[in-house]
């Protein structure tokens, strides 16, 4: 008699907030990338060409990133104020929601 065999497992690719140091699934991280033309950018499809750095969606990884030389040596040069301020409106917000009637304060990741 023939064993049963598992279903396969689809293989999710991890990366690492470069803030942080959590990994994660690749889908929930936001990439930036430095193209040559361009200079950084936001990567929405995680697919273009170029060097990249991953953050997470907590507020405090985008603010150390951008307030730090961490996404300079991540992306292999410096970046401008302009692109710094690009960078900073894809940051998410975080909104406090009301206290639950259990009594916990809850938060909600929210993008620009």
């Amino acid at each position: 008699m023939p064993a049963k065999t598992q279903p396969r497992r689809k293989h999710v690719p991890q990366r690492t907030c470069i803030a942080c140091g959590q990994k994660s699934d690749k889908r929930r991280l936001t990439r930036l990338v430095r193209v040559p033309d361009e200079g950084v950018v936001v990567d929405p499809t995680g697919k273009r060409n170029g060097r990249g750095a991953y953050l997470c969606d907590r507020p405090a990884c985008w603010e150390k990133a951008l307030s730090s030389a961490i996404l300079n040596r991540a992306l292999g040069g410096e970046l401008t104020t302009a692109e710094k301020q690009s960078i900073a409106a894809h940051k998410p917000v975080t909104v406090d929601r009301e206290q639950s009637q259990t009594g916990n304060d809850e938060h909600h990741v929210m993008t620009r």
